[in-house]
């Protein structure tokens, strides 16, 4: 036991969780709290138009309701972002509740940023100087708080960096800001079985990776307590939740996980961890992937690259390759690195096939030829490498990509 690993910090931030049945119950006394007047809603056409959400919102709310936004799209477009900005400051807006799924979380952090700050929404986003590493500016001004509400376990719900999908840049539009941390959390057990339980599988499938990347290094106990059981609450819940789409309790505990996973990260060595080169290289594909076509969810962009990046880019560190391996159940003593990672990449491919999730880039109908463009995609993504990039990185990119169709 290395007393490297017990030298940490933990950092904590204020937020009230409420699940289970009939959790939206507190929503009123969560607004009243935070002493807003006029709670604008942000979420997407299906949640708002093929659920009862909204309805239940307003009458929990009574008026204290000051309207709803529903074009919230899939991977938070900026033409939507700046629409809800300006329909939520028509409305008056002093506090924000995004409800739906990762998409729209993400797109109400960034709501709240352009609602807070006076500048140019494309100064305020992470810059990419030529020849420089990108950086992320300080975004200093108060922003108004924000309740999420996710209809499907995800770890964007109480994170603080957010990125936005525009067809005219070739990246995307990153923002950090930890003040869009939201101030509540609600995992209602009505609300998060109204997403199908498609989505559920893929947004718990990009979970489950990227705990299993996590859990490859050298950990505190707390972090490694946390990832733990993350780990475990998916491997079990991720199999039934298929089986049982009706079963809330399933659901809650994938939102249970995804806040694990989130707590993890927020010490120094979670930030470490993320930095792995299997994991980096994995993220800057799948993300690649899903902001390209958007007939690809993120979770099977996961799902389709990261057994083969596991298989080609194992772990330098045997010691690395055995915790990875250990964790998914598949070390076995005498192993090299090599081989760990190549048993690891196996229990990936029949985990996720078993489940139905697509594990090479051809089962998503994505044509070969353009495997060149989605290597170059990867070369602006922050939170998989904020550093300058070798000169042979998107040829590495797109050898990856070529042995994952």
């Amino acid at each position: 036991m290395a007393l490297d690993t017990h030298t940490f910090r933990a950092v904590g931030f204020p937020l009230r969780l409420h699940a289970g049945t009939n959790a939206l119950g507190q929503l009123e006394t969560e607004v009243k709290r935070q002493k807003a007047k006029r709670a604008f809603v942000i979420c997407g056409k299906t949640v708002a138009h093929k659920t009862d959400l909204l309805g239940r919102i307003q009458n929990e709310l009574g008026p204290l309701y000051a309207g709803a936004f529903d074009g919230m799209d899939k991977d938070s477009s900026w033409p939507a972002v700046e629409a809800s900005v300006a329909a939520a400051r028509a409305a008056g807006a002093d506090l924000l509740i995004a409800l739906g799924g990762g998409s729209v979380i993400v797109g109400t952090r960034v709501v709240a940023i352009l609602l807070g700050e006076d500048g140019d929404p494309f100064e305020l986003m992470t810059q990419y100087p030529e020849g420089k590493p990108a950086y992320s500016p300080r975004l200093m001004a108060p922003k108004p708080p924000i309740i999420n509400i996710p209809t499907t376990p995800t770890t964007a719900m109480n994170r603080a960096g957010s990125g936005l999908k525009n067809e005219n840049l070739d990246h995307r539009m990153e923002y950090y800001d930890p003040k869009t941390r939201p101030v509540a959390l609600f995992w209602d057990a009505d609300a998060l079985l109204t997403a199908p339980v498609e989505l559920v599988r893929s947004t718990t499938s990009t979970m489950f990776s990227s705990t299993l990347r996590a859990l490859g290094a050298e950990l505190s106990p707390l972090v490694e307590a946390d990832l733990s059981q993350a780990f475990a609450l998916q491997r079990r819940s991720l199999p039934r939740v298929m089986e049982e789409p009706g079963n809330a309790a399933l659901r809650i505990e994938l939102c249970s996980a995804a806040h694990l996973i989130n707590r993890a990260a927020d010490d120094d060595q979670g930030r470490r961890r993320a930095r792995d080169a299997t994991g980096a290289n994995a993220y800057a594909l799948s993300t690649a992937l899903h902001i390209r076509y958007d007939h690809v969810w993120q979770g099977e962009s996961t799902s389709s690259v990261i057994p083969t990046v596991t298989r080609l880019v194992p772990p330098e560190d045997l010691g690395a390759a055995k915790r990875t391996a250990t964790a998914i159940g598949v070390w076995e003593d005498g192993m090299d690195a090599k081989a760990a990672a190549e048993a690891t990449a196996a229990a990936l491919d029949d985990i996720y096939g078993r489940v139905g999730m697509p594990t090479r880039l051809r089962q998503l109908d994505i044509p070969r030829d353009e495997l060149p463009l989605l290597a170059n995609d990867t070369l602006k993504n922050f939170n998989a490498n904020p550093g300058d990039r070798p000169d042979d990185y998107t040829a590495k990119m797109q050898a990856l990509l070529e042995a994952a169709w």
